[in-house]
């Protein structure tokens, strides 16, 4: 029986499966290949580069590109090596003769030994493969997987190499020449020593050609993908449950496949094949992939303390705008996966949007008193009044000491409420987050189950920068219209002032009003 997978290269007779090439402008990755390209190949992690460019391999060695003959090979291991350049040398070309002698072939290995010892870690590399490639019958694709894994001296000299040897191809180097990674190699940041001078990858790789970036699923792939499972068990997703993978994920092939496992393996009650898979095994799914940590949301949780990284996302959760001049970081950041490929500016999809502020206020969640629901109405009900309420009190106990501890300190205010209002996710409610560069404000949506029905609740954080009523007037028709899209039952509109010279007698107030037929309660703190 296959399944969804989620871990390494998809394997068609293990795993359902995207066909990995249809996601690619074939007939363009093929001109570049007959073309003698050299070219970057660079997708987020776990989004499937590693499927995709075995897939060319096996069709390169069909004859589909022309007489060729191709070869895969992943460099990561060479990374633990990191600027010794004789024992990584040695370790890529081993990696590459490995993956030859895979395909029913070895003539490298007699080779890069004797080059390794003649030339030196400096042009072992090159000298290589300019031997290899004289000695094969057919011209040499070489496919580099991880290739951005590699670092400094070691990243600096295998570029320089190929560089070049770059005018010897097909006959005495390699025809073509695909590098992938998570980043295009514009981006490769080689520290360099003497004085760790850093170089910029597209310096020593200047022959690129072209730099593709393998996309996410579309909807259509991820209904597909979907559709392989019904078809092999005959357990059905419900119209909810397709739209919800699609909604929570956007595609992004690891939590399509992660979040569908989860729901249709994992789960005892989705296990049951008779039983259709609905919205709420999904919501279920995506609950415990976020409190297991999954190594995928934990590396994603580990890029958040970059301050390439930090210098997008802070000022995203804060609703407020990036610099000009933090163009290259917004591109690092869409290459990493963590904010969408197009405008507007914002974390890719739902469930990142989910993990991002609980790894960021991981700390602060341990150390909140009353982990209980005591913000439960006796019938049953969400009492955000007396939530939000507790929690003014304690931002004006504790802001101080939590906020600048935050590494993300301009949007500690709202990471902080979004500390305390996870308890409401802990206590069985959900929390729908949406926050955009330049919007000035945070919104979210608190949602609790009451009875067959979901309770919803905006609550709309803004920053004061002008005078209060400003401040209250524009977020109070924000508010209004986010309630009205949701369909949320009341609003509720809490103001930081962080100014220094007002006191907190000044900062705290509650007011309640209404904006048409919209209850909306302002929250100063």
């Amino acid at each position: 029986m296959r399944f969804f997978n989620t871990a390494g290269p998809v394997q068609a007779e293990e795993h359902y499966a995207v066909p990995p090439l249809s996601r690619l402008d074939l007939e363009e990755i093929l001109t570049l290949v007959r073309q003698r390209k050299y070219f970057v190949l660079h997708a987020p992690r776990q989004t499937g580069k590693t499927s995709t460019l075995l897939a060319l391999r096996d069709l390169v060695n069909s004859g589909a590109a022309g007489d060729f003959r191709a070869v895969y090979a992943n460099l990561e291991d060479a990374q633990a090596l990191r600027d010794d350049l004789e024992p990584a040398m040695r370790t890529i070309l081993a990696l590459i003769a490995r993956q030859e002698r895979l395909l029913g072939e070895n003539p490298l290995d007699g080779i890069w030994p004797d080059a390794l010892a003649e030339v030196g870690a400096g042009a072992a590399f090159g000298e290589a493969l300019t031997r290899w490639c004289q000695a094969s019958p057919r011209p040499l694709v070489l496919l580099l997987d991880e290739v951005d894994a590699l670092v400094g001296d070691t990243l600096l000299s295998l570029l320089r190499q190929l560089r070049s040897g770059y005018p010897q191809r097909p006959a005495a180097f390699p025809l073509c020449v695909v590098l992938c990674g998570v980043r295009d190699v514009r981006d490769y940041r080689i520290a360099w020593t003497p004085g760790k001078e850093t170089i910029e990858g597209g310096s020593p790789f200047n022959i690129r050609a072209e730099s593709l970036r393998l996309g996410d699923f579309d909807e259509a792939e991820v209904r597909g993908l979907l559709a392989q499972h019904t078809e092999e068990t005959g357990q059905s997703f419900t119209a909810e449950a397709l739209a919800s993978v699609w909604e929570q994920t956007c595609g992004q092939p690891w939590l399509v496949n992660a979040l569908a496992y989860q729901a249709c393996f994992r789960d005892r009650s989705g296990r049951d094949r008779s039983r259709a898979i609905t919205d709420d095994h999904l919501l279920n799914a995506r609950e415990a992939l976020i409190r297991r940590r999954e190594t995928h949301l934990d590396q994603l949780g580990r890029r958040l303390s970059e301050d390439r990284v930090r210098r997008v996302i802070e000022p995203l959760l804060a609703g407020a705008s990036v610099d000009d001049s933090a163009d290259p970081d917004l591109e690092y950041v869409r290459d990493l996966g963590l904010i969408a490929r197009d405008d507007p500016v914002r974390i890719a999809n739902p469930i990142y949007r989910e993990v991002v502020p609980r790894e960021l206020t991981r700390r602060v969640q341990s150390k909140l008193p009353e982990q209980t629901a005591w913000f439960v109405t006796e019938d049953g009900g969400l009492d955000v009044p007396k939530l939000l309420g507790r929690f003014q009190e304690y931002f004006r106990e504790h802001s101080e000491h939590w906020i600048g501890r935050f590494d993300y300190e301009e949007a500690g205010p709202q990471l902080l409420l979004q500390a305390f209002c996870q308890r409401v996710v802990n206590s069985g409610g959900r929390i729908e987050r949406e926050y955009g560069l330049g919007l000035g404000r945070t919104d979210l949506l608190l949602m609790w189950p009451r009875g067959d029905r979901w309770e919803r609740f905006v609550v709309e954080c803004k920053v004061r920068h002008r005078s209060r009523e400003e401040t209250e007037r524009r977020g109070l028709e924000q508010t209004a219209a986010y309630a009205d899209r949701c369909g949320a039952e009341a609003g509720h509109l809490v103001l930081f002032d962080r100014a220094r010279n007002r006191s907190w007698k000044e900062k705290i107030y509650r007011r309640d009003t209404k904006v048409g037929e919209t209850p909306i309660t302002i929250w100063g703190m």
